[in-house]
């Protein structure tokens, strides 16, 4: 996994920005202004997800390149590092179910305007 790789997959889903609200050393992704993916600048190695809290201990147990996250609630994100281990197919859908928790928890208002943006 390479970082444009992951920009891209990231901003190309329904209602993302990207931002930089941590300051300029970190890119964070959001979906209708809520994270569901940040990525560090200065070295872009790995990427800090949201995961269901069961999925996410199930991940860590299975993948040693899966961690609970650095600075974030380690109940629902963890850290995947792109060491080279775990394929990219695996971690975009990691990404994709990141995007669709963030999604699902949002008030219906703005679940209702994310099926409004083309």
């Amino acid at each position: 996994m390479n970082i444009e790789l992951l920009r891209e997959f990231c901003i190309a889903k329904k209602g993302v920005t990207e931002e930089l609200p941590f300051g300029p050393d970190t890119l964070v992704f959001k979906v209708m202004g809520k994270m569901f993916c940040l990525i560090g600048l200065d070295d872009p190695t790995s990427c800090n997800l949201k995961c269901d809290p069961e999925y996410a201990l199930q991940l860590r147990e299975q993948f040693s390149e899966v961690t609970g996250a650095y600075h974030m609630n380690k109940k629902h994100w963890n850290t995947v590092r792109f060491d080279g281990a775990l394929s990219d197919t695996d971690i975009l859908k990691w990404v994709t179910d990141s995007y669709d928790l963030v999604v699902g928890g949002l008030p219906k208002k703005l679940r209702e305007e994310l099926v409004q943006i083309d």
